[in-house]
């Protein structure tokens, strides 16, 4: 993709630049189709409001415009095909439409249309129409964020000078006939990160937890949501919380959702607001290695 008007599914482009030209790009702006629990109230008016939760979205091109010379109109339509084909696993959808940049969402193609009336004999297809269902009715940006953190460590505080059980007193830093002043070490790590998403919907972030660590825990201080698996982690391994899915994984096969403590949440229900949100990495007492982390990866999300 280079410029705006362009829409690319998969490994096909479409739009500028190539055989396949749209007018109009149907449900990408819209907002999705919404689930209501809003219950009627037995003894007043009006009702009781209830969560809204977005349907699939449902993306329309209509028209669809195919342009090739006459010789070559076959194998054009047919890259066309072959690029909408269906798909077990949806693919990634991207379009860019004007200067906030391109967007991306995950979808299948879903219904395809390619008019074979007189003027496909010389090249032209007019009236064609693609249409593709995302899961997940979020829209994403490309670049993916991150965030990491260490468990909490203390500050190594004031330097006494104590050489052979001996003082010889605190350092101040003195430099010819400057005092630089006292030195209290390099700061400690407070095991807090924080998230910030620039869209308006709430969006679902992958956690890695790496060890060696036992009983890792992240926590959203905004709402109190708590991450936390009763298990010990190696050096090398690496525990993968997926809130999108609900699924945890020790390095990327062997589930371990059972390990969930009873004080963690749901993980399909740990999602990031928009905004900026401060978390905070936890652990075992006594498990304080300062090679274990915590790091989150997430995209801004827009209705």
């Amino acid at each position: 993709m280079t410029r705006p008007g362009h829409v690319q599914y998969g490994d096909l482009l479409l739009g500028p630049g190539t055989p396949y030209r749209w007018r109009t790009l149907t449900g990408w702006e819209e907002l999705p189709a919404l689930d209501s629990g809003t219950v009627a109230r037995s003894d007043a008016h009006g009702a009781f409001p209830g969560v809204l939760l977005a349907q699939s979205r449902r993306i329309g091109m209509d028209p669809l415009i195919i342009r090739a010379p006459a010789s070559g109109i076959g194998a054009v339509v047919a890259a066309l095909n072959a690029g909408t084909a269906p798909v077990v696993d949806e693919l990634p959808f991207v379009a860019w439409l004007d200067e906030r940049g391109p967007l991306l969402a995950y979808a299948r193609a879903v219904r395809r249309a390619v008019p074979t009336d007189k003027n496909y004999r010389v090249g032209v297809v007019v009236g064609g129409a693609i249409e593709w269902e995302a899961t997940d009715p979020r829209r994403y940006e490309l670049a993916e964020r991150t965030a990491s953190a260490t468990l909490p460590a203390a500050e190594p505080g004031l330097d006494w000078g104590v050489s052979d059980g001996a003082e010889t007193g605190l350092d101040w830093g003195v430099s010819g006939t400057v005092e630089a002043g006292l030195s209290f070490g390099e700061p400690g790590s407070t095991g807090a990160l924080t998230a910030v998403t620039v869209g308006d919907a709430p969006t679902h972030p992958v956690v890695e937890f790496r060890g060696p660590v036992t009983r890792p825990a992240l926590t959203n201080l905004a709402t109190g949501d708590v991450l936390e698996y009763d298990m010990p982690l190696a050096a090398d391994d690496v525990l993968t919380v997926d809130t999108r899915a609900g699924t945890v994984t020790l390095n990327g096969t062997a589930s371990r959702i059972y390990t969930v403590t009873s004080r963690s949440v749901p993980e399909q229900t740990f999602t990031l607001a928009p905004g900026t949100t401060n978390l905070t990495f936890r652990a075992a007492p006594g498990s304080n290695d300062p090679a274990a982390s915590v790091t989150l990866r997430w995209r801004s999300a827009y209705w």
